[in-house]
């Protein structure tokens, strides 16, 4: 049997990996402390749940129209465009089953073979994989500890040029914390428009910031980038619905109509009940919220803390997102040695800095989804085995 070339570059995402090996050791008997897995440990908000079960008990059980229902699509333009200070209309959102086909489409409907797509390394594996389905050059731009991990602009300076199709950016990023910061936008945006180059800007993040923070900045915001830019944006993460599968794009009307194209002929549709819920979730009290950001950031500080104590091990305080990217160079292991070594010898599951790309070698990502409780156990067992 012969398969298309367009797959033969995927490969499984390094955290399902971690996980498989971490529930093997526990069918063993083994406690396992997981900082494997990015999703949040709460539940669903209950006025969210309610609205969805409601919506199933109405009866909301139908096909809708393939980019989202006209009341959601409302919701998401008007909570979108007040808190990115710019107007978006219903016509720019569209609605997919989460935040990955608003990743996928919009480079399929763009990138032409040979296109040229940079992106950020270490950044989250979708990115160069659907890079490579579209049949584009996926370009790494690094992503550096030493600029509170945004762009090495240097870098991308050097290879943006005429063939630079996308420009993907991930901010707050998964796997660092790190936040661009507004010149460092600014200077890409400027690029963009200077080869003509769209950007990809996924904001899945951006509420989940901290230090008294608001959302952290679009570059969509800026003059001249909103018909050049396409936000990924979803639920999974803000309100706690990993599960529910429920997303958006906002770009401009034209692309809006193709994407709706893509959706329509691979998914047809989001499920019409977990729209309803979206309502509930932008329309609700957002004081939950609040409250689970508060959180955290209490985790955050805990976290970073603890492993700027350990031996060899240095960590940057994250700006959002709920992941730290500690520095392991020191302890003198690989970043597969040393996530190997403390899940065999710990009990304790993270991931290499190399399951998001080449230059997160050195590093680690651990999410602080997880208790204070446990954060303290996993900092107590990591320094038992250093030592």
């Amino acid at each position: 049997m012969t398969y298309a070339t367009r797959t033969n570059h995927l490969k499984a995402e390094g955290a399902y990996a971690v996980l498989a090996k971490a529930q093997a050791l526990e069918a063993d008997g083994r406690e396992i402390i997981h900082f494997e897995i990015g999703q949040p440990d709460f539940d669903t908000f209950a006025n969210i749940g309610k609205a969805g079960m409601d919506a199933i008990a109405s009866g909301r059980t139908r096909y809708t129209p393939p980019a989202g229902t006209p009341s959601f699509r409302r919701a998401i333009a008007m909570d979108a465009s007040a808190r990115r200070g710019i107007d978006i209309s219903p016509e720019q959102v569209v609605v997919g089953p989460g935040g990955k086909p608003h990743i996928f489409f919009p480079t399929l409907a763009l990138v032409n073979p040979g296109d040229e797509v940079i992106y950020p390394n270490p950044g989250f594996p979708t990115y160069e994989a659907m890079i490579g389905v579209a049949g584009g050059k996926a370009v790494p731009v690094p992503l550096v500890e030493e600029n509170n991990f945004s762009f090495d602009l240097d870098v991308f300076d050097s290879l943006i040029n005429e063939k630079t199709k996308l420009i993907i950016i991930n901010s707050p990023s998964n796997p660092t914390g790190g936040i661009i910061p507004q010149a460092d936008l600014e200077h890409i945006a400027a690029a963009a428009k200077k080869y003509d180059a769209w950007v990809l800007s996924d904001e899945i993040y951006a509420r989940i910031v901290y230090d008294g923070m608001d959302d952290a900045p679009s570059i969509y915001a800026l003059p001249g980038m909103a018909e050049r830019t396409v936000i990924m944006d979803g639920f999974s993460k803000t309100y706690a619905m990993t599960g529910w599968r429920l997303g958006y794009g906002i770009m401009p009307e034209e692309l809006a109509r193709r994407v709706g194209l893509l959706l329509t002929h691979s998914v047809g549709s989001t499920a019409e009940f977990t729209q309803f819920a979206g309502i509930e979730a932008l329309n609700g009290d957002q004081a939950q919220v609040t409250a689970v950001i508060a959180e955290y950031e209490r985790r955050r500080n805990v976290i970073v803390d603890g492993l700027n104590s350990l031996p060899g091990i240095t960590c940057q305080k994250p700006q959002g997102a709920f992941y730290v990217f500690p520095n392991i160079k020191a302890t003198g292991k690989t970043s597969d040695e040393f996530a190997n070594w403390v899940l065999e010898e710990a009990g304790i599951a993270l991931l290499p800095g190399t399951s998001f790309g080449e230059f997160g070698e050195g590093y680690l990502r651990l999410s602080y989804a997880n208790s204070i409780e446990n954060i303290e156990k996993a900092i107590e067992k990591i320094a038992r085995v250093l030592k």
